[in-house]
C-alpha cells in the first residue's frame, strides 16, 4: 500500500501501521512534553506580581504649641552711662596714664595737659590776693583807731567816714582777689583729665606732644552695665508697637542670651532709617554684652497655637519642603508626600504655617528611604 493512497481518519489507524507505529509515538511523546512546557511557562508569565513589603516607620501625630510671631533686627547695646572726653582747655599733652581698654575708678587723672602757665597764673593770682589782704587788714586797723578816736572827740566825723569807706574798698578788693584765686585754681585742676565715673577706657587717638583743644577727642569712657538695646522697628510696624513687648537677644549664632521687654518708644520716626527707635534693658552681666556690640534682637508681636513637627521629618526638593504623611488606606498605610509652608525653629520643632493639619501622622524616620505612595508600616 502506497502512502499516497494512505488516507487516514484517526490516529489509531495510524498506530496500525507497523513501520510508522515506533517513530509516530516518539512524535507524540515529544508533543506532549513540549505543550506542557508551554502551559507551564504560560501559567508562571500570568502569575500576579508579588506586593511590596511595608516600610516600618515611626510617626507623630501633629498637635498645636503655643509659637511666637516674630520680626528680628540688627540692635546696637549701648550704655546709659558713657562719656566722651575733650579738654576744657588748650595746651599740649604731657602725660597719658591710661590705655584702651582698662579699667578706671572715677577721679582717676587719665591725662595731664602742660600746666605750667596756668600755674603761673595762679600764683600771680595768689600774691595779688596776699597784697589786698594786706591792705584790708590794715584799713581794718585804721577804721577801728578812727572809730575810738572819734568816740573820744579827737578826730572829725569826715576822718573817720574816710577810714569806714577805705575799710570797705580794700575789704571788696580783698574778696574779689581771693575769688580770681579760687577761679585759677579750679581752671588749673582742668590740666588734668580725669574719669567722671567708673567705667572702661576706649580708643585713645592722641598722642604725648600733641596740642590739644575744646574739640580734641581724647578718648571715652563707658560703663559696661546698666546696658540698653537700641532697636529701629520699620515705621510700618508702628502701630504694632507697645510699652512691655517681648524682646530676645540674640548672638549671631542665634543663641539666645537674655529675654527682656520694650521700655521706651520714640515718639518720630528717625528721618535717616525711617525707623521707630525702642530701647530694652540688658543686664550685661548675664548676657556678657559690651558697649556698642552688634547682636540680633527678636521682637515677639504674638504667641499663638501653631502645629508643630520635628526637623527630622522635613525633606527639601529645589527649595520646596516637603514631608511624608501615613495614609490610612482600608487598614494598609501608605507615605504620602505632601508640600508644606515652615515658619520659625521652636527648638527642634519647625512651625507650620501652612500645608498639615491636626492630628495628621507626620512619618518621622526613614524619611530618605520613601517615596510617594510606598507602603509603611507605622510602628508604636
Amino acid at each position: 500500500m502506497a502512502m499516497s493512497n494512505l488516507v487516514i481518519t484517526n490516529w489509531s489507524e495510524l498506530l496500525r501501521i507497523p513501520t510508522l507505529k515506533n517513530s509516530l509515538r516518539s512524535c507524540l511523546i515529544s508533543l506532549s512534553l513540549l505543550l506542557g512546557l508551554g502551559l507551564a511557562a504560560c501559567k508562571k508569565a500570568a502569575a500576579p506580581p508579588a506586593v511590596p513589603q511595608a516600610l516600618p516607620v515611626q510617626t507623630m501625630t501633629v498637635a498645636s504649641s503655643p509659637v511666637p510671631r516674630s520680626d528680628e533686627y540688627v540692635t546696637t547695646i549701648k550704655s546709659r552711662r558713657s562719656a566722651t572726653l575733650n579738654p576744657q582747655v588748650d595746651g599740649n599733652l604731657t602725660s597719658i596714664f591710661i590705655h584702651s581698654g582698662e579699667h578706671v575708678k572715677a577721679g582717676q587723672v587719665l591725662m595731664q595737659i602742660d600746666p605750667l602757665k596756668q600755674q603761673a597764673a595762679v600764683q600771680s593770682q595768689a600774691s595779688t590776693e596776699q597784697q589786698k589782704l594786706a591792705v584790708y587788714k590794715y584799713n581794718q586797723t585804721e577804721v577801728d583807731r578812727q572809730r575810738k578816736l572819734f568816740a573820744a572827740g579827737v578826730t572829725s566825723r569826715d576822718s573817720l567816714d574816710q577810714a569806714e569807706q577805705a575799710y570797705s574798698n580794700s575789704k571788696a578788693d580783698y574778696e574779689s582777689a581771693t575769688a580770681s584765686r579760687v577761679t585759677q585754681e579750679q581752671e588749673l585742676a582742668y590740666y588734668k583729665i580725669r574719669a567722671p565715673f567708673d567705667g572702661i577706657v576706649g580708643d585713645v587717638p592722641v598722642h604725648v606732644g600733641d596740642y590739644v583743644s575744646g574739640t580734641t577727642l581724647l578718648t571715652t569712657v563707658d560703663e559696661n552695665r546698666d546696658l540698653e538695646a537700641y532697636i529701629y522697628i520699620p515705621a510700618e510696624r508702628a502701630a504694632n508697637i507697645r510699652m512691655g513687648l517681648p524682646v530676645e537677644i540674640l548672638d549671631n549664632d542665634e543663641k539666645p542670651l537674655e529675654k527682656t521687654a520694650i521700655d521706651f518708644i520714640s515718639p518720630q520716626v528717625d528721618n535717616g532709617l525711617q525707623g521707630v527707635l525702642v530701647k530694652a534693658p540688658v543686664r550685661s552681666e548675664q548676657a556678657a554684652l559690651r558697649t556698642a556690640q552688634l547682636v540680633k534682637a527678636k521682637v515677639i508681636w504674638s504667641t499663638a497655637p501653631t502645629p508643630v513637627i520635628p526637623v527630622l521629618a522635613v525633606t527639601r526638593l529645589g527649595g520646596q519642603a516637603f514631608v511624608y504623611v501615613a495614609q490610612d488606606q482600608g487598614g494598609h498605610y501608605f507615605a504620602h508626600q505632601v508640600a508644606v509652608t515652615l515658619g520659625d525653629t521652636i527648638g527642634n520643632n519647625y512651625a507650620v504655617l501652612g500645608g498639615l493639619q491636626n492630628g495628621d501622622r507626620v512619618i518621622v524616620s526613614g524619611t530618605q528611604f520613601l517615596v510617594d505612595k510606598m507602603p509603611v508600616q507605622p510602628l508604636g
